[in-house]
């Protein structure tokens, strides 16, 4: 078999393959039991027709067709394992020539696009804002763990935003009581928008004795009764959030420390923290963007659009599991639909650059990781999932996800080459530190019980968790 291998662009060869008769011949017979196999040939089984007989039913022609088409694979397979050539994406058929002894195909083969060079990042620098935490903030985290503390008091006053409502609640639609939109001593934060559209708006301003109407959507959970309906609701009484005043005593009693000096300068400390995280996040993704956009590279159309596919399964799929059609989510996020294919093309492009890029540095830098990186990472999986390691290193050895894992090593690693000859500055161009005391950035920066409390995890009545 004879193949030339011809440069058609950048990233793109034409590959010419010839298919001797003799190969032809014996594709013929797998075409022939393919075709055979929806044919109702009297005398034989589906599949079992001789080739000569399926010939004649189908015309030469057409059967030589289907064998071309069977030994297309095979011979184009051949090739590129002969010249190593490695396609990006599925090669695509050109032309198909009849030559004496057989026929010549044409295939476009695309190559996965690779930087000649890597670009040189040391003059460039990223402007980036750490805000230094102040009394405000420190307030406004200290009052979120008194909340948690909090006490509920009864009020003689309008109900706001935030505070709570004692109520009975009555639904009925087209006239019909529905039983299970029916509560008697509710006791609900106006606001919180945890039960029925058009609660809170109708509570907001209710003082105690108050009778108040207001149209609500049941949702589908109400079965037959799902759908538009009326709301008729009492109010009982009104109360608020009695929070803790903050002395050494109440500090020494909820947290880690004596004082309440102490618990704020640990809030400081938390906040400058996570000030700095976020500037970190802000530093690797307008770093990277400005990088991958900065390249002058020419993506093959043939990968831009295998990449949109991909993406576009990937939501379709996401888009299913939550029963939302396409037509729904571009209604949604208020596209059209050319601006929807616009936005794709635009991420897919660059999802591609910033592979190109990392795989340039991998090169470039010779990166590679060893098993005890491997290990390191599934430990930090496996207590991240509260599961023996040894459990984890099975789960992916069954799935293959330990390339993709060792994959994702040798990009971060990549990234961090990159990011590393970056640098972060202040609005007048004076270089900013954006490295934690303790580094520990592996936590995710988690700062301490300080800053931890849970806004939903209020607990108005004062009673501890165990």
């Amino acid at each position: 078999m004879e193949t030339v291998v011809t440069d058609a662009g950048p990233y793109e060869r034409l590959v010419t393959v010839q298919i001797p008769e003799a190969d032809l011949a014996s594709a013929k017979s797998a075409a022939a039991a393919k075709l055979s196999q929806s044919m109702n040939i009297k005398g034989f089984r589906p599949g079992k027709a001789p080739v000569a007989i399926v010939e004649k039913m189908v015309g030469a022609d057409a059967l030589r067709s289907e064998a071309i088409d069977e030994a297309l694979p095979g011979a184009v397979t051949d090739a590129l394992r002969e010249h190593e050539i490695v396609p990006a994406t599925s090669p695509r058929l050109e032309e198909v020539r009849d030559i004496d002894g057989g026929v010549e195909v044409e295939v476009r083969v695309t190559l996965w696009p690779e930087l000649d060079a890597v670009p040189d990042f040391a003059d460039r620098s990223i402007e980036v804002e750490i805000a230094s935490a102040g009394v405000e903030q420190v307030d406004e985290q200290l009052d979120r763990l008194r909340s948690q503390y909090a006490e509920l008091e009864d009020v003689e006053r309008p109900g706001d935003k935030g505070d709570f409502v004692m109520i009975n609640l009555s639904a009925t639609r087209n006239g019909q009581p529905v039983e299970d939109a029916t509560a008697n001593d509710l006791l609900y934060e106006i606001g919180s928008a945890s039960f029925l559209p058009g609660l809170d708006e109708v509570l907001g301003g209710a003082s105690a004795g108050d009778i108040r109407d207001t149209a609500t959507t049941l949702p589908e959970g109400f079965g037959d009764h799902a759908g538009p309906a009326e709301l008729k609701v009492l109010v009982k009484g009104v109360k608020a959030r009695k929070l803790p005043e903050v002395d050494d005593e109440w500090v020494s009693s909820v947290t880690e420390f004596d004082t309440e000096s102490e618990l704020r300068d640990a809030i400081e400390r938390d906040l400058d923290q996570m000030a700095v995280l976020g500037a970190r996040r802000q530093f690797r993704e307008q770093a990277l963007t400005e990088i991958v956009d900065d390249l002058e590279v020419e993506l093959p159309d043939a990968i831009v659009e295998a990449e949109m596919e991909a993406r576009i399964h990937n939501l379709a799929h996401q888009l299913e599991q939550q029963g939302v059609d396409m037509s729904n989510y571009l209604q949604l996020t208020g596209q059209n639909e050319q601006e929807f294919v616009d936005g794709l093309r635009v991420g897919a492009a660059h999802a591609l650059k910033m592979r190109m890029l990392v795989d340039g540095v991998i090169r470039d830098h010779e990166l590679e990781i060893a098993d005890s990186d491997l290990d390191d990472a599934m430990d930090v999986i496996a207590r991240g999932a509260g599961i023996e390691v040894d459990e984890v290193r099975k789960r992916m050895e069954e799935s293959g996800e330990v390339v993709s894992l060792a994959s994702d090593i040798l990009r971060d690693r990549a990234v961090d080459v990159i990011l590393d000859k970056v640098t972060a500055v202040d609005a007048d161009g004076n270089p900013v530190d954006l490295s934690l005391p303790d580094d520990n950035e592996d936590d995710g920066g988690a700062p301490s019980d300080a800053t931890a409390a849970d806004e939903s995890g209020s607990n108005p009545e004062g009673e501890e968790e165990e």
